[in-house]
């Protein structure tokens, strides 16, 4: 996957995975059903009951209906069984990758500021802001993955929509990110 130039980060166990994720943020997660500490439905259904609308693509060798039937029911949205091609396995990455992340939460808040996500009005205390809509994109990002690590190639990646540029976008994401950040921290 890193030769598919994504950045991947690896857990060895079930624990490791879930300690991973209360730490960081990720576009996707490639989920082994059998870990050595536990089977990573467990991990699955612990992720999903604390909020988390991360893509999960569970790889397995249990390929029954009744096993896929479960994975998907336990919160995955797609599974794969083992032996795969390597092609078929990027290529369910890529679709889970272009979805939208859906989450019924319309209201998100940190302390006094909120944002109505389908309005896509924000306040602070009793006082709207006046954002661009990209601003109130990476807004509802920020606040989404509030606690955890935002790094630029995820605004990149999910706010922007680019994943494969010659030049950088850091910059521009840093001037957005210094307006944004004026607008948000009025007096």
């Amino acid at each position: 996957l890193e030769l598919e130039g994504w950045s991947v980060t690896v857990a060895a166990s079930g624990a490791e995975a879930m300690s991973l994720l209360e730490a960081q943020a990720c576009d996707l997660i490639v989920l082994d059903r059998m870990l050595p500490d536990r089977d990573g439905l467990s991990v699955l259904r612990h992720i999903r009951q604390r909020g988390n609308h991360t893509p999960v693509l569970v790889l397995t060798a249990r390929d029954s209906v009744a096993d896929r039937v479960t994975g998907l029911e336990s919160g995955a949205d797609d599974y794969l069984a083992k032996p795969f091609a390597f092609a078929e396995l990027v290529a369910r990455c890529r679709a889970l990758l272009r979805r939208p992340i859906l989450s019924s939460d319309q209201f998100l808040r940190c302390e006094d500021l909120q944002l109505d996500t389908r309005a896509r009005i924000a306040m602070r205390g009793n006082q709207p802001i006046a954002l661009t809509p990209r601003e109130v994109d990476i807004l509802e990002y920020l606040l989404r993955y509030q606690g955890q690590i935002v790094t630029r190639e995820m605004l990149e990646r999910d706010v922007w929509k680019q994943s494969h540029r010659f030049t950088s976008l850091d910059n521009v994401i840093d001037v957005q990110i210094m307006r944004l950040r004026k607008k948000v921290d009025f007096e």
